[in-house]
């Protein structure tokens, strides 16, 4: 019974909009950050190095900032992200920006 009520409750906050990705991919996370009254937002573009499912699903973005390793772990639902998506990179994967393109029209 508690079953149910909980898979109501996750369907309910499930995030419909963010692209389908893995580890290994080259992500850009535009994440909501709060100052005092104003609101702005914050590219996290890094590497995907882990991703977790489940009801509490996440993700792991890694990145190199001023020489430094910075590990951010994201979870899935969170209205803290504003939006994500995959940088065109056509020196890595050739062909992956025209298919990008075509999705975009």
């Amino acid at each position: 019974m508690s079953n149910l009520i909980i898979e109501k409750l996750l369907a309910k906050t499930k995030r419909t909009d963010l692209p389908k990705f893995g580890p290994g991919d080259t992500v850009r996370v535009q994440v909501r950050i709060k100052e005092g009254d104003k609101e702005r937002l914050q590219a996290f573009e890094g590497v995907v190095i882990a991703r977790n499912r489940g009801p509490q699903a996440s993700f792991t973005v890694r990145k190199i900032s001023f020489g430094q390793g910075v590990e951010r772990i994201f979870p899935d639902n969170s209205k803290v992200i504003d939006n994500q998506h995959s940088p065109c990179l056509p020196e890595l994967c050739p062909g992956a920006c025209d298919e990008n393109q075509q999705e975009a029209n």
